[in-house]
């Protein structure tokens, strides 16, 4: 009989978490957990928290601002750790659950791995209601916590100590699965936290996870070989995936084998060096005019780890022509582009179907095309990124400020870890932005979660600390979240953080014009007002206040100064700068679908939706209706 130990169940979950373990890169077994995230409450500050403290040299608990922007944090550090390592985030009950769902959601889109370890209410139901607790007059066993349902790959409450038997490696099975890979919500009632059980010790035993890796099956492979033989123009476009199953020189071998020119997604930026001679660039809505050239030309697509989001596909209207190969582990994202289907681990795959087509490779004379249109695109970005002056009292805009940042270090492009999630910037980055390294780009781009920014670029700088991380969000996005700001300054995390005030939401502004509409509700001067007018927001000294180095500039020149300072800072530094918003990237890009008014009073208006009805008729399986009577 094996020995047995007595600890509270919240003990128990705590010391299993301690115990699990992954091997590294370079083949060292380090903890799978790198801590957990906690904001304390009623709800598990007792329970949990006793257990935490208990462990607190082989699990370290940290302190946050914002229970949203602890979550961000720790699905930011799975992510630069290509979900190798993940983190665990703790709150109370009430609003601390309910924070915790738009990053559920967020983790669920991205298939990042998170543990959600919320406090519920009272099992026993003595104190019933307790603070906090929501009261449904319909059934007696919901809770908040129930709102995290949707957006959980796996979701459990722990209504006896022994459930932890079956819900823990479950919960982690989830977590470390490459294609069910997601948020995971364990709802720990405070009273069964704090209950004692009789564990055998083997529970507790260390665990090293192995991450599966899926073959591909030999008639997929096959199929996809012979298809690719049959093109005479295909192009890959590759995803999040090739970065997370370190399939990134399996990619680059594949290319220069077979002469195959590579598009990327948001997701996938960086598998490839932006140098190499057969990157593309981005696809899409924010792709490049390399990209989007061989994509409108293509008779073949072969879409590696990605999920074929609107913004790749330009809303299924801009590779139309094509035939839709899909490598991919999840089998859901393979029926995407309703093509030939490969269900394997992204550098499996590529392997296999390399080894299929042997010697083969595309015409030469569709590499030259390839190549000289990525050299074309390059010249762009280095027109656009190299130093300028701009003329008179004009306003810098995203690309030029793009351009300062990575120049103001030699080997930025090694080094830089470049974060952000929503708004203009996700489009001129994907651009713009240079890197060689797989990780230099950190972009959340599925959710496209404003306030996401800050956060993630703690957890990534928890995940790298050796790396300079950049963080370049709107003033939008650091209204709606920056407390962690303090938090990288209590933890020595250092970030730079680089805030493009256009005094408003710019973006979602043009795409209410384009739309038809009339500016309304989105920058400042389109708002109603009360007498004192829009606050003029001192962002510089914001950040000062919460313990950050900071400062406001004025011009590109004075940007190039600041940065130089900001690189020698040792703790978080802030600039903040004065944006154009009318002013973006021209080149590349294609349509995306936004649904416009069918009946308005506004010319302008019914003008876009003309439009639109006819971009409508260009998407893949776009079914032709009957005319309104």
């Amino acid at each position: 009989m094996s020995n047995t130990v007595r600890l509270t169940m919240a003990q128990a979950l705590v010391r299993y978490l301690a115990v699990q373990q992954v091997r590294n890169d370079d083949g060292q077994i380090v903890s799978l957990f790198g801590g957990v995230f906690a904001i304390f409450g009623h709800g598990n500050v007792a329970g949990l928290g006793e257990a935490l403290h208990e462990q607190r040299d082989n699990l370290p608990t940290y302190r946050a601002h914002n229970e949203q922007g602890m979550a961000n944090a720790a699905i930011a550090f799975a992510k630069a750790n290509m979900r190798r390592r993940m983190m665990a985030v703790t709150s109370s009950i009430g609003p601390g659950a309910t924070n915790l769902v738009t990053s559920a959601a967020l983790a669920h889109v991205n298939r990042l791995p998170v543990l959600l370890l919320p406090g519920d209410v009272f099992v026993s139901r003595a104190p019933d209601p307790v603070l906090q607790q929501l009261e449904d007059f319909s059934d007696g066993t919901v809770s908040v916590n129930d709102c995290l349902r949707p957006v959980s790959r796996y979701f459990d409450r722990i209504v006896k100590p022994v459930q932890l038997l079956t819900a823990l490696p479950r919960a982690l099975h989830i977590l470390t699965d490459p294609a069910l890979c997601g948020p995971v919500t364990l709802a720990l009632p405070q009273d069964v936290q704090t209950e004692a059980h009789d564990w055998s010790e083997s529970f507790f035993a260390p665990r090293v996870h192995e991450f599966r890796a899926t073959p591909a099956a030999d008639d997929e492979i096959t199929a996809a070989a012979t298809a690719l033989r049959a093109a005479k123009r295909p192009v890959v476009i590759a995803g999040g995936g090739v970065l997370y199953s370190h399939a990134s020189n399996s990619l680059r071998r594949f290319a220069e084998n077979h002469d195959v020119p590579v598009a990327e997604t948001q997701a996938g930026k960086g598998v490839l060096a932006w140098d190499h001679p057969l990157q593309l660039g981005p696809a899409g809505v924010c792709g490049s005019t390399a990209a989007n050239t061989l994509l409108a030309d293509a008779d073949l697509v072969l879409a590696v780890g990605t999920r074929l989001q609107d913004f790749t596909t330009g809303s299924n209207a801009l590779f139309v022509q094509a035939q839709i190969v899909t490598l991919n582990v999840n089998g859901y994202d393979t029926l995407k582009g309703g093509g030939l289907e490969i269900l394997a681990d992204a550098r499996l795959g590529l392997d296999a179907l390399s080894r299929a087509l042997n010697s083969w490779r595309t015409d030469s004379q569709w590499r030259t095309h390839a190549e000289r249109e990525a050299d074309s695109w390059r010249d762009i970005v280095r027109t656009i990124t190299s130093p300028r002056e701009l003329p008179g009292r004009t306003i810098p805009y995203d690309g030029e400020i793009i351009g300062a940042v990575q120049r103001s270090h030699p080997q930025s492009m090694q080094k830089d870890i470049v974060v952000c999630a929503a708004g203009t910037l996700p489009a001129e980055l994907e651009k713009l932005w240079r890197t060689v390294t797989p990780g230099g780009y950190h972009m959340e781009y599925g959710y496209s979660c404003m306030g996401y920014e800050i956060a993630g670029g703690l957890g990534v700088k928890m995940a790298k600390p050796d790396r300079e991380v950049i963080v370049m969000l709107g003033d939008g996005s650091y209204l709606m979240l920056s407390a962690e700001i303090a938090t990288s300054v209590m933890l020595g995390m250092k970030l730079l953080i680089v805030v493009l005030n256009n005094r408003g939401y710019g973006c979602i502004n043009r795409l209410q014009q384009a739309c038809g509409g009339t500016p309304f509700n989105n920058m400042w001067d389109d708002c109603i007002q009360g007498a004192d007018g829009a606050p003029a927001i001192d962002f510089a000294a914001h950040a000062r206040a919460m313990g950050a180095e900071a400062e406001h500039v004025d011009n590109l020149a004075e940007l190039e100064q600041a940065l130089l300072r900001a690189r020698r800072a040792t703790r978080t530094y802030l600039i903040s700068i004065n944006t154009d918003h009318r002013r973006t990237t021209e080149e590349g890009g294609s349509w995306w679908e936004v649904a416009v008014p069918e009946v308005s009073a506004r010319s302008a208006v019914n003008d876009a939706r003309h439009d639109y009805e006819l971009a409508k008729q260009k998407q893949r399986h776009h079914a032709v209706q009957a005319p309104s009577e």
